[in-house]
């Protein structure tokens, strides 16, 4: 008989790790500190055996063994023979496609966190990989401390899933806690994230809903078995915000957060990111700081709710961890009955509804220059396109010229709410175009 240790050798996975920056390295380091705990829930090791970077030189790795393959060419890690799973955590769409299809072609599964590459090719990289006999993982690719892919897969694939309401973005999350703590303008803030490292110096991806936007395309493909691309989802990011919105919102008893909505109706899906108002009672509205939450309504479990970090090298690191030793398991042990990635056998081909269609009351703020015959000017404005008015807001300023107001009105449809902004934004009063915000009644 063989030594077990000889055993656990022959048993053993063998992964390579290309792009080493903060999910490359969080991942590393936890397989190597976390080795023996890893190896106790397996039966056998996960062996590192590769690493790239294109800046491999300027890394500071945990400590590697000499039999570690280091190199700042990725071909060779998947060229290469004795490495059974790639880990691809480079980021972006181009060079990180080529890795994980040219991976999948040479017979190696792939894990991932690329929440770009999986919302514009993911039920493609599926496919590719199900032709070659490997697997594709991507648990990281959507608020990496909470895995909620697994929920949607395995957790509650019973249930039907009716709503999904997420906080998927941390850095505008902490940037709309912030206003709302502190009172500062909007660009303050941003600054601050960008120094505490929440932000990257170029935060357009997150202010402006992109990030959000990938990660809800993910999550309603799982939720609802449709083949949806980041296009289909109405996006909005939050530049606008101001202090004073925070404060007509606790007004309303309500407060503002960049919400990810992909909800079913007997007409279709809606989806959408975009700032909302939703009431302070809510459990979503006290999801604060960096922090990533999704609450998904069922036709039969009702309501759960899922919390944690969204983001960073350890928590991120763990997911991809975690999917690295499922595909792991099947390698060893193979499965007769392997669940897709999107929770679906197959994904529907399917166009979601216009967001134009979508009916909910609406917060409308104005600033304008103080005059008479505002208010009966909007009224009439709202009345023709038939949205009823249900209150009107004017917290004490002291600044004529730039006075904000709020409106909040009855349910509208979008497209009345739209068209009647169109026309309103030619009103020689404003002294900025008007801002429109949903009230989600949802909860």
């Amino acid at each position: 008989m063989k030594p077990r240790d000889q055993e656990l050798r022959d048993k053993q996975v063998r992964v390579g790790i290309i792009g080493l920056g903060n999910v490359g390295l969080g991942t590393l380091q936890i397989l190597i500190e976390n080795a023996r705990s890893i190896e106790e829930k397996l039966g056998f090791p996960l062996q590192v055996n590769a690493v790239c970077s294109r800046n491999l030189q300027q890394k500071t790795l945990p400590p590697l063994t000499d039999h570690v393959v280091r190199t700042t060419n990725w071909r060779e890690l998947v060229g290469h023979p004795d490495l059974e799973v790639i880990v691809e955590a480079v980021g972006g769409i181009g060079t990180a496609g080529h890795i994980v299809e040219e991976s999948l072609r040479a017979g190696k599964s792939v894990v991932t966190a690329n929440k770009e590459l999986i919302a514009l090719r993911g039920p493609e990289l599926w496919a590719l990989a199900n032709q070659n006999g490997t697997n594709l993982a991507m648990e990281a690719s959507v608020a990496g401390g909470i895995p909620i892919h697994s929920v949607l897969r395995e957790g509650i694939a019973g249930d039907r899933i009716i709503e999904l309401y997420g906080i998927l973005n941390g850095t505008s999350n902490f940037i709309l806690t912030e206003i709302e703590k502190s009172n500062a303008a909007f660009e303050s803030v941003l600054a601050d994230a960008q120094k505490l490292g929440y932000a990257e110096a170029d935060a357009s991806s997150d202010i402006d809903g992109l990030d959000a936007r990938a990660k809800l395309t993910i999550l309603a493909a799982l939720a609802f078995g449709e083949k949806l691309t980041a296009a289909d989802v109405f996006t909005e990011g939050i530049r606008r915000l101001m202090p004073i919105d925070f404060e007509y919102a606790h007004q309303l008893k309500h407060t503002i957060r960049l919400l990810c909505v992909a909800r079913q109706t007997p007409e279709g899906l809606f989806l959408s990111v975009r700032p909302s108002l939703i009431p302070q009672s809510a459990i979503l509205a006290q999801v604060k700081g960096a922090y990533n939450a999704i609450w998904i309504r069922g036709a039969y479990s009702e309501d759960t709710f899922y919390y944690g970090r969204g983001a960073g090298s350890k928590p991120t690191g763990v997911a991809v961890v975690s999917d690295l030793m499922r595909v792991a398991r099947e390698i060893r042990f193979g499965s007769h009955a392997r669940v897709s990635p999107f929770a679906h056998e197959r994904l529907g081909e399917y166009k979601p509804l216009s967001i134009r269609t979508q009916e909910s009351p609406y917060y409308l703020r104005f600033r304008v220059e103080d005059k008479a015959g505002i208010i009966a000017t909007l009224a009439t404005i709202l009345a023709k396109h038939n949205i009823g008015i249900d209150a009107v807001l004017q917290l004490p300023r002291e600044d004529w010229r730039d006075l904000p107001f709020v409106v909040t009105t009855e349910p509208a449809k979008e497209q009345a709410i739209r068209d009647a902004m169109v026309e309103i934004r030619d009103a020689d009063f404003l002294v900025d175009a008007p801002l429109a915000m949903p009230m989600e009644r949802g909860f």
